[in-house]
């Protein structure tokens, strides 16, 4: 619903206080204007720079001292009028209400406020209302431009022939500026046709990066990995471009939810998720939970819940959750470990997995999937987990064909027994040889795979995903095979180009 609709009933429902959540406090101070020259409503506006303005009246009437936000609170019983409504907006008013006088004056006009229908806007871009006016406020959003705003700022910007894309890439542009402010979408478009003579998406892209990175919250990857450089996941790719490719439903009720992924460290996961939102064309968000623990009371939810508003604000986006089981560590303890907060970030988090109806694709991942209560994983809040196991025979070999080439190591040598390696080992020894420019055996004396130093726990996940996830090469439930021993993890090796000393 728009502002002035949401404004419209509350105001003919007499609610004396209500505070607008906005980005855009110059937008949202037209939108109430109009609505108030449609409606025959007086209006007047506060802010510290400007005093206090009367719509119709000269600037400054008032006199000096309605700069004073204690005087601006005191001065709306006179800007009544009679047989009509009188708004007062109050621009980041939320600076001042720390004050004991402010507070008590505020709570002052809002009791006699529904008598002589005298309203009081608080215009901010955070809700903090003090204990002693929360019920005496109702709260209501100022929405960012849809896409048909989006569009017709592009129009606009685009004063010549050639400059506005057409078709798919005017639909990539309006992807990519979703989430953005009017005056941040004016912006990038000005950008765009001054470096490039036309709207690109690419510009868009740059400008939200820049504002997640202030923000601090929400960190956005634009990068070049594609699935072809990932050996192997055959199944899960096939997952999650057919549920992201197919039509939607006209009521949006087949929205693809995420996947879960486990599997032992270093198997791609992660890897998986940037190629993902590169196939697809879409932003991939990187949210990191522990980022968002903070030292005061309260800080925490209230980061998580503005993490998760913008992560809402930028959709169609894959969300991307690195080591899920580590974030909510405390969960398992009962909370008793941090004072409660993981077990309040795990449960607010669950309601937005399970609720949410934004397209937001969440690929999440862990390690060890013991340490996450059984609620994560239920049905419709993942469409499906997978397990990653380490790669297989062909999947090493395509891995070290890749690195060999991206270090610019010769590829016709011998390699070392890899049996037991994960992708990022193999990453490693690469990089190895090519830093002390040494071959990859030589290179392989200093790297001791996971599935050694941690045989154990990686036998142990590899037996709990058994039956119970679904296998990420091929279609189906994922079943172990027998332990990871010197005679390979028990799936068939084929022949290879480079040199196997391990071939028969």
């Amino acid at each position: 619903m728009k502002l002035a609709d949401s404004l419209r009933e509350y105001i003919a429902a007499a609610f004396p206080g209500i505070w607008i959540e906005s980005h855009e406090p110059q937008d949202a101070v037209a939108e109430i204007g109009q609505l108030c020259r449609d409606e025959g409503w007086s209006l007047s506006v506060w802010d510290l720079e400007e005093g206090l303005r009367v719509a119709g009246q000269p600037a400054n009437s008032t006199g000096p001292s309605a700069a004073d936000p204690l005087a601006a609170v005191r001065a709306l019983p006179a800007l009544a009028e009679p047989g009509s409504s009188s708004l007062l907006i109050l621009q980041s008013f939320h600076r001042f209400l720390g004050s004991v006088e402010i507070i008590q004056a505020l709570a002052h006009q809002l009791a006699i406020g529904k008598e002589n229908r005298t309203f009081v806007l608080i215009l901010a871009p955070v809700v903090q209302l003090p204990i002693e006016l929360a019920k005496q406020f109702v709260v209501i959003e100022h929405a960012l431009p849809d896409r048909e705003q989006l569009a017709q700022i592009a129009r606009e910007v685009a004063t010549q022939e050639g400059e506005l894309p057409t078709g798919s890439e005017l639909s990539r542009l309006l992807d990519a500026a979703a989430g953005l402010t009017r005056l941040q979408m004016e912006n990038a478009c000005a950008l765009g046709v001054v470096r490039h003579h036309q709207l690109r998406a690419q510009t868009l892209w740059e400008l939200k990066a820049q504002s997640l990175q202030q923000e601090g919250l929400v960190r956005l990857h634009r990068g070049e990995e594609r699935f072809a450089d990932l050996g192997g996941l055959t199944s899960l790719k096939t997952f999650c471009q057919r549920a992201l490719r197919s039509p939607r439903h006209p009521a949006a009720l087949a929205r693809p939810r995420g996947v879960l992924l486990l599997s032992p460290p270093g198997c791609g996961k992660s890897a998986f998720c940037k190629a993902l939102g590169h196939e697809l064309n879409l932003p991939t968000l990187i949210l990191d939970l522990g980022s968002l623990l903070g030292s005061l009371v309260g800080q925490s939810e209230a980061n998580l819940r503005n993490a998760l508003k913008v992560i809402d604000r930028m959709a169609p986006a894959i969300v991307f959750l690195d080591e899920i089981e580590k974030a909510f560590a405390g969960v398992g303890s009962g909370g008793q470990s941090d004072g409660g907060i993981s077990n309040r970030l795990f449960g607010h988090f669950l309601t937005w997995l399970n609720d949410r109806e934004s397209q937001t694709f969440v690929v999440a991942t862990a390690n060890d999937i013991s340490k996450l209560p059984p609620e994560f994983a239920r049905a419709e809040r993942f469409d499906a987990v997978f397990f990653v196991d380490l790669p297989d025979f062909a999947q090493r070999a395509a891995i070290w064909r890749q690195y060999c080439s991206y270090y610019q190591l010769e590829l016709e040598q011998t390699l070392p027994a890899d049996d037991g390696w994960s992708g990022a080992e193999i990453k490693a020894c690469c990089r190895l040889a090519a830093l002390l420019d040494v071959p990859l055996v030589a290179a392989a004396q200093n790297i001791v795979p996971i599935s050694r130093t941690s045989a154990e726990a990686v036998e142990r996940l590899r037996q709990w995903a058994s039956g119970r996830c679904l296998n990420a090469d091929q279609p189906g439930l994922y079943t172990a095979t027998r332990p990871i021993n010197g005679n390979g993890n028990g799936r068939r090796r084929v022949a290879r180009g480079l040199i196997d000393p391990q071939a028969n």
